[in-house]
């Protein structure tokens, strides 16, 4: 069951990379050409990283008075829905990965 909220911030990830959604896309498409699914996960990754960093400091300047309780509530629900889709990449590479293992030669 996919969740809807999850589900947007997948394409907004997705727009934050510069990769077309899949209704987008074109066939050979340039932006997905000239990128390697290895920078692909790279910059994936670090926009995860970013996200997550960025809703500890606004966190932060809740605690310390500097932040408005609105903005802090949507960092930290980004945030929350960041690792989410990181977690759940990971569990089907992983599936993925034991399957192939699973495969007879």
């Amino acid at each position: 069951m996919a969740i809807p909220a999850a589900a947007a911030a997948a394409y907004q990830a997705l727009a934050k990379i510069g990769v077309e959604a899949p209704a987008q896309a074109g066939a050979g498409s340039a932006t997905g050409a000239s990128q390697s699914f290895g920078d692909f996960l790279s910059s994936a990754v670090k926009d995860s990283v970013g996200t997550m960093k960025q809703g500890e400091t606004m966190a932060m300047k809740q605690v310390a008075g500097q932040a408005d309780i609105v903005d802090v509530v949507n960092a930290v629900n980004q945030a929350e829905l960041t690792l989410n889709t990181v977690v759940a990449v990971r569990d089907k590479v992983i599936q993925a990965y034991q399957s192939i293992m699973q495969m007879p030669i």
